[in-house]
């Protein structure tokens, strides 16, 4: 088993997902997480504020710069 360097201060503590508007809703864990890394799965409102925070890993999830969230 090998060491990890420690995170620096401009490395993010939790991955960060842009997401565009026809990926909503958006849910966490993603597709492509390894089965390890599983936890249950929630869905987060990116819609209204323009980002959320997985409750279980910290993972932030935000709408791409531009992104239009339309209604009906």
């Amino acid at each position: 088993m090998s060491a990890t360097a420690p995170a620096t201060d401009t490395a993010p503590a939790h991955p960060v997902y842009e997401v565009e508007a026809h990926d909503l809703p958006v849910s966490c864990p993603g597709p492509h997480t390894p089965v390890w890394n599983l936890h249950p799965k929630v869905y987060l409102d990116v819609a209204t504020s323009g980002s959320a925070q997985c409750p279980y890993c910290g993972s932030l999830y935000r709408l791409k710069p531009g992104a239009r969230v339309g209604g009906h």
